[in-house]
């Protein structure tokens, strides 16, 4: 229960999250009581990245071949989902947001099945070549994927928590969306809440949670910690480095 590998927010990039897989393998090689430890991805495989397919592919692989991923669900793979549903419906949270705007990067995505999201194109259009290219597996897979693990002194999800919700009874929306209520909010949780969503510029402890989202969808790097209880370390090329909790202020 203890021992967790977790990665950040992949984004569509591929090469990002083999390297990150690469880095667990040798910090497992160095660190006997990691070598069963699962890997948490905290979400949003989907959108921004050139690869999105290729990233669900690769998990859905690992996966079947026994690798100890968990895999969570973020709010970019609910947008993906919800618009191969119908292109109408809109994300509860974030109605004026569409899934084909630039700045979520829905077009993007698409692109890497194949289809031609070009502006000059209608939606109705682009849905239905999305239809017909994307593997209805992934969108299974998107689906499979759970909103929260606990592990113990640590909870992880891919946005953050409600403050005063037990754990696990926390509503979806929250868990991949929240931002408001939850970023400033310096309330002992319990667990450790270990989560992305939110870009920074580096991974940080503040306490009571711990934001891993570094940016790989902004051309930053696709960071990996590791964490044995409460204690955290970012896994480098060059080995552990320690993140030390700086209370938000």
């Amino acid at each position: 229960m203890g021992c967790f590998y977790a990665i950040g927010d992949i984004h569509g990039y591929l090469n990002k999250l083999e390297g990150a897989h690469a880095l667990i393998a040798l910090d497992r090689a160095e660190n006997a009581g990691f070598a069963d430890a699962p890997v948490v991805h905290v979400g949003d495989y989907a959108d921004r990245g050139p690869d999105v397919a290729g990233v669900l592919e690769h998990l859905m692989a690992g996966q079947a071949k026994g690798a100890p991923w968990i895999t969570l669900r973020g709010n970019h793979d609910r947008m993906m989902w919800l618009f191969l549903q119908d292109p109408a419906l809109d994300d509860p949270v974030r109605p004026d947001l569409h899934w084909l705007e630039d700045r979520i990067g829905g077009r993007k995505t698409l692109a890497s099945y194949g289809v031609n999201a070009g502006h000059d194109r209608t939606v109705a259009a682009i849905h239905a070549d999305a239809r017909a290219k994307v593997p209805q597996a992934h969108l299974d897979f998107i689906m499979s994927c759970p909103l929260w693990h606990d592990g113990g002194e640590v909870f992880f999800c891919h946005a953050g928590v409600r403050p005063g919700v037990d754990l696990h009874q926390q509503d979806e929306n929250d868990l991949v969306w929240i931002r408001d209520g939850f970023l400033n909010d310096q309330t002992d949780h319990g667990p450790l809440i270990v989560h992305g969503h939110t870009a920074i510029d580096e991974v940080t402890h503040y306490g009571n949670r711990l934001n891993i989202d570094t940016r790989a969808g902004y051309d930053g790097p696709l960071s990996v910690v590791a964490i044995d209880g409460r204690q955290v370390w970012q896994v480098t090329a060059t080995g552990r480095v320690p993140v030390t909790p700086t209370p938000a202020q």
